[in-house]
């Protein structure tokens, strides 16, 4: 019973999230897991929470704002050289 009960106030809890912090838990939750599968510690677990957190943050950002795709710069790069990403009005006929 107090796992019913459990199970039912974390999906109410995760109901009231916006799509951001949904993708956050989601990704921290993932990342967690896979790194510490593939590291076997602690530490490797918890660089997987963050990196997961982060990147689903970004993606569940874009899914909050209707009508706004996400794109990456064939041209312009950061300093790890990775290409730049921005969010911007999708096409027309994208939809």
């Amino acid at each position: 019973m107090k796992k019913a009960i459990a199970l039912v106030l974390v999906g109410l809890a995760a109901a009231s999230c916006t799509q951001t912090e949904k993708g956050a838990g989601i990704g921290a939750v993932s990342g967690a897991i896979i790194g510490g599968a593939v590291t076997g510690n602690v530490r490797g677990a918890a660089v997987g929470a963050a990196i997961g957190g982060v990147s689903g943050a970004v993606i569940g950002s874009v899914a909050d704002q209707p009508g706004q795709c996400y794109y990456r710069s064939r041209d312009r790069y950061d300093r790890q050289g990775r290409p730049l990403r921005y969010i911007d009005r999708c096409p027309r006929d994208y939809y």
